[in-house]
């Protein structure tokens, strides 16, 4: 299956890299991360559409794939967000995600000039990171120390085997934003985790981490930088800031496990 959206081509590349394996059925793909069974997004069928009726089907597959999960996720090879009826998937999230693209990359309008920007390395770094997801994440819904210990060992293997970076802003030693950046995908590198302290918030870390990682990755000869964010939240509105636009829409539907 040849898939078009960019935000699905550069996130399958990512999970193949960390490991996933991808199926081809023809009509989706099978993803799975057997070293992360709570990955919503490592443990999905992506569709190549959704057709009038076909929602109850999907359903079915998705259920004879991951008979022990207590999720459902569906991805949909789509990219305009009107081109989806959400009533087709009853009970289940449509999420519209924004995948957005630049060539380059400048200053936000405020950048952080007190934070020291660098690379993750060492177990302390790492350490750090994961204390700062866990921070975020406490009480919500993929916040389990067993699942964000698994995230951590998959992007510290991807950054040690140099298919990615993780850079962190750092205020008198702590880590206080993080982000990855996987390259090589195609001329592409794509973002992940962007990710700020709630006490280090409206300081100008986010962009001024974006901007920075992204002059990384053009200077050492990546084309396009992709980035996929919720419209509907602030954050957007930093990666704008930075240079990004709007390129396609990212389209899934998601049931969350039941607590």
């Amino acid at each position: 299956m040849e898939i078009r959206s960019l935000g699905y081509r550069t996130d399958l590349a990512i999970l193949a890299l960390e490991g996933s394996q991808v199926t081809d059925q023809g009509d989706h793909l099978v993803i799975r991360t057997p070293g992360n069974p709570d990955y919503w997004w490592g443990n999905f069928l992506l569709l190549r559409d959704l057709k009038p009726g076909s929602g109850a089907g999907w359903l079915v597959s998705f259920t004879a794939e991951f008979p022990g999960a207590r999720h459902v996720a569906l991805g949909l090879d789509e990219t305009d967000a009107d081109s989806v009826d959400p009533s087709e998937l009853a009970g289940m999230t449509l999420e519209r995600n924004a995948v957005m693209t630049a060539a380059a990359v400048h200053a936000p309008p405020q950048p952080n000039t007190e934070a020291v920007i660098r690379t993750l390395t060492g177990d302390a770094d790492w350490r750090q990171s994961f204390e700062l997801a866990a921070a975020l994440y406490a009480g919500e819904p993929g916040g389990d120390t067993g699942f964000l210990a698994a995230q951590l060992k998959a992007k510290r293997a991807l950054t040690e085997a140099g298919h990615a970076a993780w850079f962190g802003a750092f205020l008198d030693g702590t880590l206080v934003a993080q982000l990855g950046l996987v390259r090589g995908i195609e001329g592409l590198a794509r973002y992940q985790s962007v990710e700020t302290h709630p006490a280090a918030r409206r300081r100008g870390l986010a962009g001024t981490l974006v901007w920075q990682a992204g002059a990384a990755a053009i200077a050492a000869g990546t084309r396009t930088l992709v980035m996929v964010a919720d419209p509907d939240e602030v954050a957007i509105r930093v990666y704008r800031a930075v240079g990004f636009t709007e390129t396609e829409a990212q389209l899934s539907f998601i049931r969350r496990p039941v607590e």
